[in-house]
């Protein structure tokens, strides 16, 4: 066999140990993240009550994604999905350098959510910055250890308290809305909502993140889309609804002034208890898009090392808890390196949503070829599309992540740059080790 080869070593096998709502949990968890207390500030501030007309056309490019994954799903759920689908139904190497250059992302996310959540914790104690973010980082790649049973349970209960902060938010102020505050939603006007929009779809990221453990899923044809699409509903209702109390409370105008509006809306209901409950609500948010991020980070590596274009003890793992334990390890001294950067050069990681993009659009064509170069399995999938309705789902998620990808051009060109030298290491990577076998 080929020792870069699309066909997974097959010895390394995880056991299926997550149900449905562990799927939602990680769907979900992970897209229900900290920007919902960020983001409403900014997007009001360019669209006024548009950001909610902002936060529909934002959703839209995620629709397909999620329809793609979750077809892919129905058809081949594989542990390192964005890695093995690519790898498999397009090219070895286009597989690998989408991985490859996830790296990058996922140690830059995680390093900075976590110094999100040392901010917010500040709030209230005064913790050691460094320490703290080691600390909460290492717990998290230990409960993974545990095995993927631990890490969705420990999912499951950060997302109930999340959820049950932004109820207690809704449920207090929807009685105290003022219909006049939302005022129209097309105020701005057309362009500004648009302008809005960018901003937006940081929202929705990740609602596929249960495909990557696709392998430790139960049933995982049948779950994981259905998982996929209750996640979708759950994100989208969370988001309106705390969108809509939120600029029912206080208007679009203090929403964007404010440094902490979510904070700021929560005052009225909430009194004093606004503030504990806020910063809990940031702290889970965190905390579970952290776990979610560990997951996913590790069943890549441990993916490319099956595969045989990492080194092949990222493929093992643990005899007993099922979990790919070197490839944690990997994760986690990358992630501890991460937090010697200096911070300038984590925002820019943080800015690198290219490699996210790129997964979306490799996922996209991975789907358009399985339907033409291998129609028996998609005669298999259990998620009952046609190959017409596969093609433009798949095209349109295309179009959408590469227009996605050329619009941040405009913020700041230097994230493309660092994307790009990863990728020429990369690829100096992966030539080495063709000619070394």
């Amino acid at each position: 066999m080929n020792p870069i080869s699309t066909e997974a070593a097959e010895s390394a096998r995880l056991e299926p140990r997550v149900g449905l709502l562990g799927v939602v949990m990680f769907g979900a968890g992970t897209a229900i993240g900290v920007s919902i207390l960020s983001v409403l500030g900014p997007a009001a501030k360019v669209a006024g009550s548009g950001l909610l007309v902002a936060m529909v056309l934002a959703a839209l490019p995620m629709l397909p994604f999620a329809l793609v994954y979750a077809y892919l799903s129905s058809a081949l759920p594989k542990s390192g999905a964005s890695y093995e689908w690519p790898a498999r139904f397009v090219h070895p190497l286009f597989g690998f350098m989408i991985a490859w250059l996830r790296i990058l992302g996922s140690v830059g996310v995680i390093v900075t959510l976590a110094t999100v959540l040392v901010n917010y914790l500040r709030m209230v104690w005064p913790v050691p910055e460094l320490a703290t973010k080691a600390v909460v980082i290492t717990a998290l790649f230990g409960i993974n250890l545990l095995g993927i049973r631990v890490a969705a349970q420990a999912q499951t209960v950060m997302m109930v308290f999340l959820l049950a902060a932004m109820g207690l938010f809704c449920v207090t102020g929807v009685g105290k809305v003022d219909l006049a505050q939302l005022g129209d939603p097309l105020a701005a006007g057309w362009p500004a909502v648009l302008a809005a929009v960018p901003l937006m779809i940081t929202l929705f990221l990740g609602i596929e993140s249960a495909t990557e453990i696709g392998e430790e899923v139960r049933d995982a044809r049948k779950t994981i889309p259905r998982g996929i699409a209750l996640a979708v509903a759950l994100t989208a209702c969370v988001y309106a609804c705390v969108a809509t109390v939120a600029l029912g409370l206080i208007g679009p105008a203090a929403l964007g002034a404010s440094a902490a509006p979510l904070l700021e809306a929560a005052r009225g209901p909430l009194g004093q208890l606004a503030e504990p409950l806020i910063v809990g609500a940031a702290v889970f948010a965190v905390l579970k898009t952290l776990n979610a991020l560990v997951m996913i980070f590790s069943r890549y590596l441990f993916a490319m090392g099956r595969g045989g274009v990492l080194p092949a003890p990222l493929g093992r793992l643990h005899p007993v808890k099922n979990s790919p334990t070197v490839a944690l390890a990997v994760a986690w001294l990358a992630s501890m390196a991460g937090l010697l950067l200096p911070s300038n050069l984590v925002f820019l990681l943080l800015a690198v949503n290219i490699p996210t993009m790129l997964k979306y659009l490799g996922s996209c064509l991975a789907a358009i070829r399985l339907v033409k170069h291998h129609p028996e399995l998609h005669r298999s999938a259990q998620l009952g599309l046609s190959a017409t309705s596969v093609r433009i789902a798949g095209w349109i998620g295309i179009v959408a992540a590469a227009a996605i990808i050329v619009a941040g051009l405009k913020a700041d060109a230097r994230p493309y740059l660092l994307v790009v030298g990863w990728g020429v290491v990369g690829l100096g990577y992966w030539f080495a080790r063709r000619r070394s076998r």
